[in-house]
């Protein structure tokens, strides 16, 4: 299960990043199973951190060694957001020329951002199915292979039954592509997996730091 800390930084980062207008529903609430007590917790500390982190343009394998695991994602996500700058449209492209754990990382990211906050509908819907296919073998990368399989049959329900014909680019058509959306029933699934998603990702990052280095 993720810590708060991750997601508040999933929250802002969204918000940070920058949406387009049908992608404005898809910040994160934070998690109502989280575990974490909040009586003595210090949010606006927290997003004072946040704010003041500091973000690299050129990563190196001395600043993934200096950051706590429970940051780590966040400095790598961070980095390939520089990358993208503000041409989120074509996002895919910039990603998909970097070694696979950068792609690794950045389509899981999206992905547990949208499913977590709206379901695969919503990835669908927000990203264009651009990330899916990167989502399934990215999760197959860091050995997380239930989220893998679910990746798997979600892209291939999404395609064989056609259901990026039911979004006309509203969101009063967004709305209605949730009712008898077969993607709902993977919803449930995805979110009572297993695996520990964050502590995969951290683990994959550290034995593979050459692939994040500028």
């Amino acid at each position: 299960m993720r810590s708060f800390k991750l997601v508040i930084s999933v929250l802002i980062a969204s918000a940070i990043l920058g949406c387009s207008d049908s992608e404005q529903s898809s910040i994160p609430l934070i998690e109502e199973n989280s575990t974490v007590e909040t009586e003595d917790f210090d949010f606006e500390k927290m997003m004072e951190e946040f704010t003041n982190r500091p973000i690299l343009e050129v990563l190196t394998i001395e600043a993934i060694d200096s950051t706590e695991d429970d940051d780590l994602i966040q400095l790598v996500f961070d980095n390939l957001s520089l990358k993208i700058e503000d041409d989120y449209e074509n996002s895919h492209l910039t990603i998909s020329k970097l070694s696979p754990g950068r792609q690794a990382i950045y389509a899981i990211w999206l992905v547990d951002i949208e499913v977590n906050n709206g379901g695969f509908n919503q990835f669908y819907f927000n990203r264009q199915d651009y990330f899916a296919e990167s989502a399934a073998s990215g999760f197959e990368l860091i050995g997380a292979n239930e989220y893998a399989e679910l990746m798997k049959r979600a892209n291939k329900i999404y395609k064989e039954q056609e259901l990026g014909e039911r979004q006309d680019g509203t969101i009063e058509g967004f709305s209605e592509s949730y009712e008898d959306n077969p993607l709902n029933a993977l919803d449930s699934e995805f979110y009572n997996i297993s695996e520990d998603l964050v502590s995969l990702q951290v683990q994959f990052i550290r034995k593979n730091k050459e692939q994040f280095i500028d």
